[in-house]
């Protein structure tokens, strides 16, 4: 029996190699995680950062402001009043994991969608609920989660259902506030942010809330 050269023994061996890369990679691509962004409003974004870090399937959450008239603006201009804007966190998640509906169903498990004027004890535009959509199909799937949430709870909620709009980052200061390490000067004295967070979330009644309107099924701490 002849033998082939070397050389097309080599050519046909990297031919191999070749296939056999290419079909990894199409089967890679055939699995690419499916991953999408959305962008909600629950009070204190401090807290919605805490809460959803924790979801499964929940690759980031970034602090920040979304739904004004103002480009750039800061926390002091916010809070103040007449930007606009809500505190928002933009959720970036993987959707074979979490869908959007689930995602949704969390977030209003998360807040208080009865109360049309801040959440818990922060007050104020800033401070209220909503979400907001990209597409139609978004939409759809919002307005079903809230209704379903009016009827888990027995009375209409109030979050609305917004038109995508610009996010802005908030200041690095806010990011990851929940697990920062970081001294600070509080009323309570020094205390590192993570340790001022929880003194802040207890005190502002977050929890009890609610665990009051949702029982077990409160995302809550």
């Amino acid at each position: 029996m002849s033998r082939l050269p070397i050389r097309d023994t080599l050519k046909i061996a990297m031919l191999g190699v070749a296939i056999l890369a290419g079909l990894a990679l199409q089967h890679g691509k055939a699995h690419a995680a499916d991953i999408q962004t959305t962008v909600v409003a629950g009070g204190c974004f401090w807290c919605v950062e805490a809460d959803f870090e924790q979801v499964p399937g929940v690759i980031d959450v970034v602090s920040g402001y979304a739904g004004g008239t103002v480009a750039n603006p800061t926390y002091r201009q916010v809070v103040r009043g007449g930007t606009g804007h809500l505190e928002v966190a933009q959720i970036t998640y993987d959707a074979d994991r979490l869908s959007y509906a689930d995602l949704l169903h969390l977030f209003l498990r998360s807040v208080d969608p009865l109360d049309a004027g801040g959440q818990f004890c922060d007050r104020g535009h800033s401070y209220s609920t909503a979400i907001f959509v990209e597409t139609a199909q978004e939409r759809a799937t919002a307005e079903a989660a809230l209704a379903e949430a009016s009827a888990a709870l027995g009375r209409q909620v109030v979050t609305p259902v917004r038109e995508a709009a610009t996010f802005y980052p908030a200041e690095a200061y806010h990011q990851d506030y929940y697990r920062s390490s970081d001294l600070i000067v509080t009323r309570f004295g020094p205390r590192r942010k993570s340790v001022a967070y929880e003194l802040y979330r207890e005190a502002c009644g977050r929890d009890a809330r609610l665990r009051e309107l949702w029982g077990s099924s409160a995302l809550s701490h």
